[in-house]
């Protein structure tokens, strides 16, 4: 495994532990604000949701810039 791999997999393993951490907390959670107000509830489910994609498309995004400048990282 060369280095560019090994980062790869540790970033992935960073990244579903507190995605991971995340559902687990998540359903307490939206009970607790659903008390409050279900649109709270929604919209910190949406946030959620759409936080996990943006952070896997902003990995996708750097790594094609780092090919492009030709640093391999």
């Amino acid at each position: 495994m060369n280095k560019s791999d090994r980062n790869s997999a540790l970033a992935a393993a960073v990244i579903m532990a507190f995605v991971g951490l995340g559902f687990f907390v998540m359903p307490p959670l939206m009970m607790q604000l659903s008390e409050v107000s279900p649109w709270l509830a929604y919209a910190v489910a949406i946030v959620f949701v759409l936080a996990f994609f943006a952070i896997f498309w902003l990995r996708a995004r750097q790594q094609r810039r780092n090919e492009r400048s030709g640093s391999g990282r």
